[in-house]
């Protein structure tokens, strides 16, 4: 003990002994072998021996490779194996182990689950299932990635580390252009699990982690669930060798390679200072880390950001009031910011920008050399090697007959075949003679050399399909090897008929089995595949081939550079390439493949491999037959049954070479347990085909571990790599010295992530080990260049795109030469520019480095690159930390797909994976987030969006893996129907634009200059005067006006009602309506006991019994109230407004029928409100019968004649007080606007309960003397084409109805204007259809109905809206006359509609863009400016006039303003400047009211009747429905539009806020099954088109969003709803 303490021993020495001391202690080795180790290590430092350094060749402990008795103690803690997978490696599941626990720490929010209705959950049970292919072995793994952490720290196979410190040395010289001179660095040390957790579980001792309050039930039907953290694994061991504690950090690299404890001094000799650190590790202050850090990281407070002072309470109540807890955590999650917040960045006068990722200036830049090429090794000419494959065919099938070629296996394991070198040959030849000779006719063959032929054989038939490919070389046909298409609909078998399309395949060659296993027709004939060439199929089969005439032989000739094969690659987007090999190539590659891995005659070779393409086309068909190898092929379908057959068959055949994935030895590693006779002694090369795939060499280091002890020597595995263009790039070579060990590179993954090499030396969780996959084949020249832009090359520290310059590489992408140029012909250049070579290189798609010795290794590939954020990540990666989190216990391995999707400018990581069917809701809400957790604290990469899918559904390739793109199509069309969803966009999405601060404005001095407000004319209009009096001008009243009608013309109809057959109901005449009014009067007066001046409510259904009640109440002196009647079918929901209408109003009485009497007293009245309290009902249809004594005459005009009470779309109840001179203005302007006289007809479909509706079926024909034709719009839900037909038959030339009534002809129409044009229904006589409403013009429902009708004879110009609201019930109505318009030229585009920058207009902006332009939106003018109405345009906030097109409050200064609002809340005060407010500077005298909707003016360039230009008013939006997000204003209805236009589901869509989330309310018209496609394509497109995050996405059934009288959404009802949860949503998803 002392004299370790008092010499100056290096670090790694010192670790060693620790080492040493720890496994004594555990009773790992005994007393004397810890003696005799400990003086072997610290020999060369003790002072008797003071000339003799360490001793080289004596290597350390740590370095020896591995044998049986070295490596038993780590045999016993792994013999189970089934820990290793080809994505992990335990480094890896406990990196990410330790990456949740530093999550933990910091106090993570639990994630909200979502609520989902029972159906939803039902959905993905246990039904008929089956595991997916690969995995029904993976049922043995029990084991968990959390347990038993503790036991863990011992692993790890001493194998050498010289390959890290190599590598360290190389890439430091690299760095610093100086050799080091020590090579006993210590090679990297990283952290598992154990080392962050003991730190952990002090710091946990300390700080509080943060929890989130309960959650409460969203409701019954759901379940809510707070995901605990990742359990915390600890390791504290006590070691004899002193009384502290030691704490140990395992550290390993890939289950193989180098481990290093740190121990802490013992404390009583804390003073005594070490050794000086060694200058060349990089590890020294990873010591000081040790310390617990206390609570002082986890207390900080998150400062806050934006507004998130203001999301303590939403509308002043606290945030826990109302709502369920979920998105009070919701809330709390976006109160603290995961990223910084955002930089600061200037804003464009007018764009805003997106925020640009900035580099980060602490980033690592690549600081090496520039890189030299690496030249392979001179390709040796063997004298005997043939000048062709197809001459070594005929060498061997002649010489040698009998030698065999292939063995086939069958699913039992059984030789099924042994095809032999002379059967190939005459086969071949037969195969050759009958395609070029036996397909069409002598004179017209089917097939000519050259042609492509499509080769369509199964997995499991070698035999036939090698027969066939040598059949094609010989006949100097290109073979285009493909996967067989099982159904009509695979996934990507039609990119594979577009790829048979552009080839020219017309012949497809198959076996008899797989031919009869085809889908049939009816008819026994092979349908055409969706997308492929019609094609004629061709059995090989010898027995149905003819046999060639003695005289015929191939022309056998010297390879060439015509093509040999096509090869097909899937590209990430999921289209089909194929790559053209020539002859010369073809060859060459065969003579690399044979001097790199020293292939030799009648050598036996065992392929587990496709042999249709790629490593296993190369080695078990082609460079197999150059050497006269015998080939034992694997199907996959035995690999299925039995995962040790190709390891049995490496022994039972004493087979030399294997070919292999690393899937292969993942399975043989699970299986292995019950077998006991393997002998792998005779294996010289185990060819990992996938082992550039980074997450590999867990699987090799895992198989070498258990198989070392049945004759497995560690130099056999040869990793290597390849690719569809380059064919293979990298191979290592089988050596004899077993004393040079692999490469290995522990790399830092923020490096790989910033395109960096650094060897990672610091405790860090996130390095990726990598193995090489050996140096460049022979004759070959390889560089690597910048992934993107000018190839140019990298620097020796720089990650980038392998490149390769040979002869054996495939020369073309078939018929597409631009492609073709950017791979096959690319000229790579120096820092200069200038290129390296005069010869082309190709590009490999692979992404890697060349290291020291020339080594290659690989990082990952150009597909699986995503660049988020400026930042590389690669997808295999992010897959394995994924699988990392919880192994095998919640996902398939194998079943998980990651892919980027782009949405805002960057991409976005998505990551789906197929779950266990047995897992809970609560199961995988717990995964999600603690993979959400590990791949942030490892790649430091938010997901964007994570979904699970039920077993067996995501789409496969024909070899069982996942088909990526197609996943990625299924995604992005909702289409993929996934089980869970968890979107992540707020901690991603950091490239928002900057929250906008609002400007203080300009004072009134600098901008008022006459009629200019800074530089622009005043915003304002007005409509013409109201002219001269006609003769019922006079009249001041209305009643007045209809006793006049009466006397003078008393049989002229003023209304007809229809009902829902479109005949007459009923109709009044000027008398009618008078003599009945009187009556009404007198019941008033007699049994009402009314007084003047009293309100009465009127609760009719619509139609002529309101209208006599309403001068019914004119003539008694009351003051009436229209109300909607009660629903029958919806007594519960309807009847509370009608009384709150009628307790609000004051309301003294209320007149009805005697229906809906019955209906106030029905005991579902009584349930729903306390009819006790009801004002006394008079019944209309008991009149009596005589008439009043005398009429009542109001004595001041401004005395109140009737009030208008309407819910407004906010959901807010309002009455205005409506005096005789505003009804009687109104109704002259109204006359006057559209040319009313008693000789027209208008047909009216619209509610007659408020606002111009209500005024144009009670008052106008009154006032004016038109008949009026009413048409309820309730009847026109039984019959849509009631209102249509009626115009039609009635020779109607105006016409007036409401959206929904606009909507319901559109989409019950739809489909039948042929059928009503035959019942003649004809507009072509309507000038106008007015759309009543008070919001901004829908103009995509007006362009539709006016399309849709004009087969019908519309003018497509009669269509035009009004615009009212609540303090002046109509400020515009009607266009310009049709014939005006005329002499502007009809063929013009619609000079109404203008199109405005819709981010302009978040800025209460307007700037107007050419149609089409992006952000664009349309927007059509709210019909022309009533007679005697003024308008303004005034700021909402400083109430100062506003310029020409600038946006602002319209306000109205007009005859028929209403007088106030009548409430009993006496909140007027509140209100009083809606209806009097003056400009803050110009025009201060008059006095206006503000509508409360924002708009704008533009003068047009037409002329209206006095030859004025004329000044279009366009409506943007209510004030109240705005919604104030990132300090801008957002209008619900734009929002709505982008998202309804997402889906095809979606038939409705509401928006609204709540603090400060953004709730999206769709209803969905589907399946169930479809709601949860939804959430991701809601989320982008409000994303991409607004610049928004949504917090919540609510799928609803149809209906559930309600719905106002005049169509218009009620948003506030529907929040009201949301928060108290009466929605009873489909799917509620909460975004973090």
């Amino acid at each position: 003990m002392a004299d370790r303490d008092t010499l100056p021993l290096p670090l790694e020495v010192r670790t060693r002994l620790a080492e040493l001391e720890l496994e004594l202690s555990e009773g790992d080795i005994t007393q004397k072998g810890y003696e005799k180790k400990r003086s072997k290590l610290i020999g060369a430092f003790l002072p008797q021996a003071p000339g003799k350094g360490m001793d080289p060749s004596v290597p350390h402990e740590r370095r020896t490779p591995v044998t049986p008795g070295s490596s038993s103690r780590y045999h016993r803690r792994r013999s189970s194996g089934s820990r290793d997978e080809r994505y992990r490696s335990d480094v890896h599941t406990e990196a990410v182990q330790a990456a949740l626990a530093k999550q933990k720490e910091r106090g993570k929010m639990a994630v909200p689950m979502p609520s989902k209705r029972r159906s939803l959950v039902v959905q993905s049970s246990m039904d008929a299932y089956t595991p997916p292919g690969e995995e029904h072995i993976g049922h043995q793994d029990t084991s968990s990635g959390s347990e038993g952490e503790g036991s863990m720290h011992g692993e790890g196979t001493p194998t050498s580390s010289q390959g890290s410190i190599n590598m360290e040395n190389w890439i430091s010289r690299a760095i610093h252009g100086s050799t080091t001179s020590s090579t006993t660095s210590s090679s990297s040390t990283q952290s598992g699990g154990s080392g962050a957790a003991s730190r952990l579980a002090d710091v946990m001792g300390q700080t509080h982690l943060g929890k989130s309050g309960p959650i409460a039930h969203l409701s019954l039907k759901r379940k809510t669930r707070k995901v605990p953290g990742p359990p915390v694994p600890v390791t504290v061991e006590n070691g004899n060798s002193g009384p502290g504690p030691v704490v140990r950090r395992s550290c390993e690299f890939g289950s193989g390679g180098s481990e290093l404890v740190w121990q802490q001094p013992p404390l009583e000799k804390q003073e005594n200072h070490s050794a000086p650190p060694d200058v060349t590790s990089y590890t020294t202050d990873s010591i000081q880390v040790e310390r617990p850090q206390g609570s002082t990281t986890a207390s900080r407070a998150t400062p806050k950001y934006g507004n998130a002072e203001l999301m303590e309470t939403g509308d002043g109540v606290p945030l826990g009031g109302r709502v369920s807890a979920k998105i009070q955590q919701l809330v709390n999650t976006l109160k603290r910011p995961k990223r910084p917040p955002l930089r600061e960045f200037f804003v464009d006068d007018f764009e805003e920008l997106l925020e640009v990722q900035q580099p980060d200036p602490n980033q690592p830049k690549a600081e090496g050399a520039q890189m030299l090429a690496m030249r392979g090794e001179q390709l040796g000419v063997v004298t005997n090697w043939p000048p062709s494959l197809e001459a070594a065919l005929q060498r061997w099938g002649t010489i040698s007959p009998k030698a065999p070629c292939l063995t086939t296996m069958d699913t039992n394991g059984k030789p099924l075949y042994i095809l032999t070198y002379g059967k190939l040959w005459t086969r071949s030849i037969k195969v050759a003679y009958n395609i070029l000779h036996k397909l069409g006719s002598k004179q017209e063959p089917m097939l000519r050399p050259g042609d492509r032929v499509a080769l369509v054989f199964p997995n499991n038939d070698p035999a036939a399909f090698m027969v066939a490919f040598y059949g094609c070389l010989l006949a100097e046909v290109v073979p285009v090897p493909i996967e067989v298409p099982l159904t009509r609909k695979d996934a990507g078998s039609q990119q594979i008929g577009f790829l048979l399309g552009s080839c020219g395949v017309t012949v497809a060659l198959t076996s008899d089995a797989c031919h009869k296993g085809l889908p049939k027709s009816p008819t026994g004939e092979i349908p055409q595949f969706k997308g492929w060439p019609k094609l004629l199929w061709f059995v090989t089969e010898s027995k149905h081939l003819s046999k060639p005439p003695r005289d015929w032989f191939p022309h056998i000739k010297d390879a060439n550079n015509e093509t040999a094969y096509i090869e097909y690659k899937t590209c990430k987007d999921g289209s089909v390439l194929g790559v053209t090999v020539m002859r010369i190539a073809l060859l060459t590659h065969c003579q690399a493949l044979t001097q790199s891995c020293g292939y030799t005659e009648a050598e036996t070779i065992v392929n587990v491999l496709d042999f249709k393409k790629d490593v296993g086309l190369w080695h078990g068909i082609l460079t197999s037959v150059m050497n006269m190898m015998h080939v034992i092929s694997i199907p996959y379908s035995l690999m299925k049954v039995n995962p040790l057959s190709w390891i049995q068959k490496v022994c039972q055949y004493k087979a030399k070479v294997a070919c292999v994935k690393s899937r292969d030895m993942h399975w043989a590693l699970v299986a292995h347990r019950d077998q006991r006779d393997i002998n792998l002694s005779s294996l010289r090369m185990l060819v990992v085909a996938d082992g550039a795939n980074p997450w590999s060499i867990s699987s090799c280091d895992a198989f070498l571990n258990v198989f070392q002890s049945k004759g497995l020597k560690p130099e056999v595995i040869c990793p290597c790599a390849s690719s569809p263009e380059a064919l293979t790039v990298a191979i290592r070579r089988p050596t004899d010295d077993s004393n040079q060990p692999p490469g290995r590179g522990v790399l830092s993954m923020p490096g790989l992530s910033h395109g960096v090499i650094r060897v990672d030396s610091e405790e860090k969780l996130s390095v990726l080990t990598l193995q090489d996959v050996g140096t460049v084949m022979p004759g070959a020249l390889m560089c690597v260049v910048k992934p993107d832009g000018v190839p140019q090359l990298c620097k020796t520290d720089e990650i980038g795109e392998l490149c390769v310059c040979s002869i054996a590489t495939g020369t073309s992408y078939y018929g597409l030469s631009g492609m073709t140029k950017n791979t096959f012909e690319v000229f790579p250049m120096n820092s200069v520019g200038a290129p390296i070579s005069e010869y082309p290189f190709t590009r490999t798609g692979l992404l890697g480095f060349v290291g020291p010795g020339g080594l290659c290794f690989i990082a990952g590939k150009m597909d699986g690159l995503m660049v988020v954020g400026g930042r590389r990540h690669n997808a295999d990666d992010i897959v394995a930390t994924a699988l990392a989190v919880e192994p095998m216990k919640f996902v398939y391995r194998g079943r998980i797909a990651v892919f980027s999707i782009s949405v805002l400018h960057d991409e976005r990581i998505v990551v789906v994976a197929e779950q266990r069917p047995d897992s809970t809701e609560e199961d995988s809400f717990q995964w999600m987030s603690r993979v959400l957790q590990a791949i942030d604290g490892i790649h430091q990469v938010g997901v964007y969006c994570l979904a699970l899918v039920p077993s067996n559904t995501l789409p496969k390739t024909p070899l069982g893996g996942i088909h990526l793109s197609e996943t990625k199509q299924l995604f992005l069309e909702g289409s993929l129907h996934p089980c869970n969803v968890l979107m992540c966009p707020h901690t991603c999405v950091t490239n928002l634009p900057k929250p906008r601060q609002k400007q203080p404005e300009i004072g009134p001095a600098s901008v008022m200059v006459g009629n200019l407000v800074s530089g622009k004319r005043i915003a304002q209009a007005s409509g013409r005067d109201l002219g001269q009096m006609e003769d019922n001008d006079q009249f001041l009243f209305l009643s007045e006006v209809l006793q006049w009608r009466a006397q003078t013309t008393p049989d002229h109809v003023l209304y007809t009602l229809l009902n829902c057959r479109g005949t007459i109901a009923s109709s009044l005449t000027c008398v009618q309506l008078h003599k009945r009014a009187e009556k009404i009067a007198t019941m008033l007066a007699e049994r009402g006991h009314l007084q003047d001046g009293d309100h009465v409510a009127l609760v009719y259904p619509p139609g002529i019994d309101l209208i006599a009640a309403f001068y019914g109440c004119l003539y008694a002196g009351c003051v009436p109230i229209t109300v909607r009647p009660p629903h029958p079918q919806n007594i519960a929901t309807t009847l509370p407004t009608v009384k709150m209408i009628v307790e609000v109003s004051r309301s003294a009485c209320m007149m009805t029928t005697a229906g809906i009497c019955k209906l106030l007293r029905s005991k579902e009245a009584s349930a729903a409100v306390d009819v006790r309290t009801w004002p006394p009902v008079l019944d209309t249809d008991d009149l009596p019968k005589k008439k009043p004594p005398i009429l009542y005459k109001p004595s001041n005009p401004d005395t109140l004649a009737y009030l208008d009470f309407s819910v407004s779309t906010t959901g807010m109840l309002a009455g205005v007080k409506m005096s005789h001179t505003a009804t009687s203005a109104f109704c002259r302007s109204i006359k006057l606007q559209c040319e009313l006289y008693p000789s027209r007809e208008v047909a009216i479909c619209l509610d007659p309960y408020c606002g111009l509706g209500f005024v144009l079926w009670c008052l106008c024909s009154v006032y004016s003397g038109h008949q009026s034709i009413l048409i309820p719009p309730s009847e026109l839900e039984v019959n849509p084409a009631l209102w249509l037909l009626a115009v039609s038959q009635y020779k109607v030339r105006d016409t007036f109805c409401s959206y929904s009534v606009m909507e319901l002809c559109t989409k019950g129409l739809g489909l039948q204007t042929e059928s009503l044009k035959s019942r003649p229904l004809d507009l072509s006589r309507v000038r106008t259809c007015v759309v009543v409403a008070e919001e901004r013009p829908r103009i995509a429902l007006t362009q539709s109905f006016s399309k849709l009708f004009k087969d019908l004879g519309l003018h497509p110009r009669a269509v035009s809206t009004s615009f009212g609201c609540r303090v002046n019930l109509a400020i515009c109505l009607q266009p310009h006359r049709l014939g005006k318009l005329a002499d502007q030229g009809t063929s013009g585009p619609d000079p109404t509609t203008v199109y405005v920058d819709m981010r302009a207009l978040r800025h209460d902006r307007v700037r107007l863009v050419e149609r089409g332009s992006p952000h664009s939106l349309p927007l059509m003018e709210s019909g022309k400016i009533l007679p005697g109405v003024r308008i303004i345009i005034a700021n909402p906030e400083t109430k100062g006039p506003l310029g020409d097109s600038h946006l602002g409050e319209i306000w109205v200064c007009s005859g028929h303003n209403a007088s106030g609002y009548f409430t009993v809340y006496g909140d007027e005060a509140l209100q009083s400047d809606h209806f009097n407010s003056r400009l803050s500077f110009g025009d201060t005298q008059t006095i206006w009211a503000r509508t409360g909707y924002l708009g704008f003016l533009r003068r047009t360039e037409l002329t209206d009747a006095s030859g004025e230009r004329h000044d279009a008013l366009y409506v943007v939006g209510a004030l109240d429905e705005a919604m104030e997000l990132r300090g801008m204003r957002y209008h619900p209805i734009d929002i709505e539009t982008s998202v309804i236009r997402t889906h095809k589901s979606i038939t409705e869509c509401a928006v609204f806020t709540w603090t400060n989330l953004l709730v999206v309310v769709v209803e969905l018209d589907g399946s169930e099954q479809e709601a949860l496609d939804l959430v991701p394509l809601v989320t982008n497109v409000v994303l991409e088109e607004h610049y928004l995050i949504v917090g919540v996405v609510v799928v609803v059934d149809i209906g559930v969003i309600p719905i106002n009288s005049r169509g218009e959404k009620q948003r506030m009802h529907l929040r009201d709803g949301f928060l108290a949860d009466q929605l009873d949503p489909i799917y509620v998803a909460y975004n973090m």
